[in-house]
């Protein structure tokens, strides 16, 4: 094999390699985020271990981007909970115009810290909702802190954790009505 014909080969696999990377980042952020907790990201849960005799409160932080018409807010604004019992928040969206919209949610955790100990067993964030003209939904979140959190240097002292959705329109496009 010549020189130029190696050069050539080698360019093609790291031309591969390269689009191979690049296409498959942006779920591998995502399941690094999980993992970590990096930047609030919550984890997926199964089931709640249990509780303890510990409480953390959960505030909830609820927001539209611009330009979509729906109104958006959770039925409690926070909620004490036992860490690592299984909790339940619900959040009505209403479609305030007059064609269907489909959004979509995303969310986070503050402090950033406690993202890794935040899970969330059941959300509507999981899925796209859509609403028809006028028409509200209520949505719930199955959720628990992982016990962990009480060993964790770092988040053992967080008394209270921001969980935080921001719905989205989906591309028009895709949007039936």
């Amino acid at each position: 094999m010549t020189g130029a014909n190696r050069t050539a080969m080698l360019l093609a696999f790291a031309v591969c390699c390269s689009s191979g990377l690049a296409w498959a980042s942006v779920p591998l952020y995502r399941m690094f985020c999980q993992a970590t907790g990096l930047n609030g990201t919550t984890g997926r849960g199964i089931r709640a271990p249990g509780a303890t005799d510990r409480q953390v409160t959960v505030a909830f932080d609820t927001n539209v981007a611009p330009g979509m018409a729906w109104k958006f807010k959770p039925e409690n604004e926070s909620e004490t909970i036992d860490i690592g019992a299984r909790d339940m928040a619900f959040f009505t969206a209403t479609n305030t115009s007059d064609r269907t919209i489909t959004g979509t949610a995303t969310f986070n955790v503050t402090p950033a810290q406690a993202g890794v100990y935040f899970k969330k067993i059941q959300c509507f964030c999981f899925t796209q909702q859509t609403l028809k003209p006028g028409e509200t939904v209520r949505m719930p979140v199955i959720f628990y802190v992982d016990p962990a959190i009480l060993k964790d240097a770092d988040a053992s002292d967080i008394r209270t954790i921001t969980l935080s959705y921001t719905f989205y329109p989906v591309d028009s496009a895709r949007t039936p009505g």
